[in-house]
């Protein structure tokens, strides 16, 4: 298995919980190399965004391409993207390596609940990323947005997921975290069928990052040449005993312990 360099075009956390800052970690922790595209810089900690200063996005497409003519990539990962000129940037630095496996997540809303996407951007993410996306990993939120369809049984996000690919995603791994249930059920869903993820859900409030952290661990593994299902199912345990030996940080939802494997040693 190759190292696997994933080129991350995201924003950045100030409390080291979301964002790049766990991108960095998940995709070190499994043995991957990350490099970076900056999308923001957010005032952040576990009790919420209070602040988010752009980047210019000719320093952001000029990052991209930096480490893409001189790196390189064997995946890219979208995360806070913050508006549709953003979007656009992140689409023309996937075009520029063909080939390369996309995951996209669509961040919209943080976990305090401060909004990381600009409402008129929710149609470009529609139209520009997820044609463009190897793998696409909504929330239930998330979902409702892009498809206009309901999202609150494991139903809903199968239908959700279905749509998602019509819209041309290649594959979707529709997360229920914000769906009812002492079960957590997510469902990875492609042309050719469907896989579901499924444990006793964690009662914690400390959860900051488990998006982020998701989806930059799928990257990390098709990067290294994983299989797609194989890549998901690793990505899936490692967040889920990230979310169990999560540190208890701050006052509100708190990070995961993305070194959980460390200490396990």
């Amino acid at each position: 298995m190759s190292i696997g360099r994933v080129l991350i075009i995201a924003g950045s956390d100030s409390g080291g919980g979301a964002g790049l800052q766990a991108d960095i970690k998940a995709v070190t922790m499994l043995g991957a190399y990350a490099a970076t595209a900056v999308t923001a810089i957010t005032v952040q900690n576990t009790l919420g965004v209070s602040a988010v200063h752009p980047v210019p996005l000719e320093i952001i497409e000029a990052q991209g391409r930096a480490v893409l003519d001189d790196i390189g990539a064997d995946a890219i990962k979208t995360g806070m993207l913050g508006d549709a000129s953003t979007v656009a940037v992140a689409a023309r630095l996937i075009d520029s390596a063909p080939g390369v496996p996309v995951v996209v997540d669509p961040v919209m809303i943080a976990k305090g609940g401060a909004s990381l996407l600009d409402p008129r951007a929710i149609a470009a993410v529609r139209s520009e990323l997820v044609p463009r996306a190897t793998l696409l990993t909504p929330n239930a939120p998330e979902a409702e947005a892009l498809t206009g369809l309901p999202a609150t049984s494991t139903d809903d996000l199968r239908r959700c997921g279905h749509a998602l690919l019509r819209m041309g995603a290649r594959a979707v791994l529709m997360k229920g975290g914000h769906v009812p249930g002492d079960r957590l059920i997510d469902l990875l869903i492609t042309a050719d069928g469907e896989s579901a993820f499924e444990d006793a859900r964690i009662d914690t409030v400390h959860t900051h990052g488990t998006g982020c952290t998701l989806a930059s661990a799928c990257a990390a593994g098709l990067a290294q040449g994983l299989d797609l299902t194989t890549a998901v199912a690793r990505a899936w345990n490692y967040v889920h005993r990230a979310i169990e030996a999560a540190p208890g940080l701050g006052k509100g939802h708190g990070p995961l312990d993305h070194a959980w494997m460390l200490r396990d040693r």
